[in-house]
């Protein structure tokens, strides 16, 4: 999700989250006759069975084809959604990840299709064509972004890289989360998706990794059983209230907040983020995603941790 319009996105937002239920390999990661990886078909994963090695993938999700090039299966994506827009060399059509189109995916000629969502019953639909599927939704912890790399290295033939990958994250997030301040009481912080206010709770993929930097999020009280999803929308006057130590704009491209732009706002200049100017403004794509740069957001938060003094 990067192209975003502050009037309509937290409302979308909520409703899809809502509905969302060291490798032998030749020079351009593809595995070589004999080695371990093309010798490991068929291979399942859960109800997946792949006879031989993938080579016309469709992906449909941002998250899951940053996990496919970042395993080295990326010369096997012949097209993605519309909204993956990293590495640079994705193969981005106009093919929908939100309403996928059974007809339009199967005129890719996919051996495997990767989504987040079953929406339109498009499983059953690309079932009907003897198209695999995998179904990766929307993780909730970074247990579950490990996962899903680790069973798309399997399906690709790329099983080592991806565990590689997860070793490399795993590492780097312990070493973040070592390396933060000591604190007798924890921050509060508030992360912003639009304009309008809405936000995510801790319950959230998003919320899990503020959590492990020890931070406690002011939105928490607004979906207290998750009826909205982990997205609620504040108001002004509850979010003055609670008073956030920090702010996180996942907002400042599409939306093109800044800190300038928030301490303008009225009734904001007494929160005490925006008097301390602990104002972060994230990559919006990144923020968004679940995907390996999962690591580089952990790392933005756990940066701007390490500023307050403990």
């Amino acid at each position: 999700m990067s192209r975003r319009t502050p009037v309509t996105f937290g409302a979308a937002l909520v409703a899809i989250a809502l509905t969302l239920g060291a490798c032998a390999g030749g020079a351009d990661g593809t595995p070589q006759p004999g080695s371990a990886d093309a010798a490991a078909y068929p291979v399942t994963v859960g109800k997946v069975t792949l006879e031989q090695r993938p080579t016309k993938i469709v992906s449909l999700s941002p998250s899951t084809t940053e996990m496919l090039f970042a395993i080295g299966a990326g010369a096997q994506v012949t097209a993605v959604d519309d909204q993956s827009d990293y590495p640079a060399e994705v193969p981005t059509s106009q093919l929908s990840g939100f309403q996928p189109n059974a007809e339009a995916i199967v005129a890719k000629n996919p051996d495997l299709v990767v989504l987040t969502t079953d929406a339109n019953k498009v499983v059953e639909q690309l079932a009907k064509f003897k198209i695999p599927v995998y179904l990766a939704p929307a993780a909730v912890t970074l247990d579950d972004t490990y996962r899903q790399i680790d069973e798309l290295g399997r399906l690709t033939g790329h099983g080592s890289e991806a565990t590689d990958l997860v070793g490399r994250m795993r590492h780097d997030v312990d070493k973040l989360i070592k390396g933060l301040p000591p604190r007798s009481s924890k921050l509060t912080y508030y992360y912003e998706l639009d304009p309008t206010l809405y936000t995510v709770t801790g319950s959230t993929f998003v919320g899990s990794l503020f959590t492990m930097a020890g931070l406690q999020n002011v939105a928490d009280p607004a979906d207290p059983g998750g009826a909205k999803g982990g997205y609620p929308q504040l108001s002004v006057e509850v979010l003055v209230q609670a008073d956030p130590d920090l702010v996180f704009l996942a907002d400042a491209k599409c939306c093109k907040q800044s800190a300038e732009t928030v301490a303008a706002r009225p009734g904001w200049s007494g929160i005490t983020a925006v008097k301390t100017g602990r104002i972060v403004a994230l990559d919006d794509a990144v923020a968004s995603r679940w995907g390996p740069r999962a690591v580089d957001l952990l790392r933005a938060i756990v940066e701007a941790v390490a500023k307050v003094p403990a």
